[in-house]
């Protein structure tokens, strides 16, 4: 391997563009509009929706207040939609080549990286493939795959072909989450929580759940689902596990219609309760590139990041949130199978 990272990226939306513009060069001015604004435009950033946030000098639209993570280079790209992908390109100064199919990402490169902003994960396993059975290091942006039974299919794949694999939500590595979690033992032994949700689908729940584990822990053992007129509620359990919330924690979907992507946590024990953003447009760059130094550290060291079994835990836990909703009943969380190892269970 060169010194530096030389990356395929799949799919050119706005984490596509979120990701890859901490790590590789970039021409600020084109970023902040790459197309007339009369133009159909597929993904926000294509109108400004990532300098908004990276750039925050009103005065100086070229000075980066975003974190950037060296080592990487974005050699190859592809979206379904060709147009942003040749627009992603250009944004780089054209060097990423444009390529015919998804196949051809993996390529030549160190590392395969497939964003995911808003999708439900669906084609993940599908994209991941090609790379996977290179042998070629990969991130998996949030979620995983469409499920659990996917990802454990890809966490195979990866091993098959001796390839280390990686998904991460951006809430596991955001300082802003760590800085609850420190407070917890303000409260005393917590007893409950909440967490926001922007909404109820898996792009924004995987986030929540994510946040739910590093917060006050994995091994919930079972979810229950409650639905208002205009917001969805899911409880999920800790039976009787020592150390962990006694009354559980909830995610509350849809509870507000902030003015940028935002998240809150509370934490409620004997002592008295803690809230904290977790999550704003803002300081979500803190955790995009935190993440970017785990990829970054599995790709030079050839070894599995120690959070690379986290997201099927999250998984397991949203399998079983959707399965609530459907059927109106508590469900259980299943255990991860004794094949994957190394999985902190319940």
């Amino acid at each position: 391997m060169s010194d530096v990272i030389r990356v395929g990226l799949i799919r050119c939306d706005t984490h596509g563009m979120w990701y890859g513009a901490q790590m590789d060069e970039h021409d600020p001015l084109l970023l902040r509009q790459p197309m007339p604004v009369e133009d159909e435009m597929l993904y926000s950033w294509q109108r400004g929706g990532v300098h908004y946030f990276y750039y925050t000098i009103f005065c100086n639209p070229t000075q980066m207040t975003a974190p950037t993570v060296e080592g990487f280079q974005i050699t190859n790209v592809w979206d379904e939609d060709r147009r942003s992908a040749e627009m992603f390109s250009r944004v780089f100064y054209g060097r990423p080549k444009v390529c015919d199919s998804f196949d051809q990402v993996s390529d030549d490169v160190d590392l395969v990286f497939i964003a995911d902003c808003n999708y439900d994960g669906s084609d993940h396993l599908e994209l991941a493939r090609p790379g996977l059975e290179k042998g070629v290091s990969t991130f998996v942006d949030k979620p995983f795959a469409r499920n659990l039974d996917e990802s454990l299919t890809i966490m195979e794949l990866a091993a098959k072909h001796g390839a280390n694999v990686l998904s991460l939500s951006m809430l596991q590595t955001n300082p802003a989450v760590a800085q609850v979690a420190e407070r917890c033992k303000e409260v005393g032994q917590v007893q409950f929580g909440t967490v926001t949700c922007a909404f109820p689908e898996i792009p924004a729940l995987i986030h929540a759940i994510s946040t739910v584990h590093e917060i006050f822990s994995t091994g919930v053992q079972e979810v229950n689902c409650l639905k208002a007129k205009s917001h969805i509620a899911f409880h999920l359990s800790y039976g009787d596990a020592p150390g962990r919330p006694e009354h559980g924690v909830m995610i509350n979907c849809g509870v507000s219609n902030f003015r940028f992507t935002e998240m809150f946590a509370s934490v409620y024990g004997p002592e008295g309760a803690v809230q904290g953003l977790v999550l704003s447009d803002i300081n979500a760059s803190d955790g995009s590139a935190a993440v970017l130094e785990r990829v970054k550290n599995m790709v030079r060291t050839g070894k599995p990041d120690p959070k690379h079994h986290d997201m099927l835990l999250a998984m397991a836990v949203a399998d079983a949130a959707y399965q609530a909703e459907s059927t109106g009943e508590s469900v259980a969380v299943v255990n991860l199978p004794s094949s994957v190892g190394n999985v902190v269970q319940p």
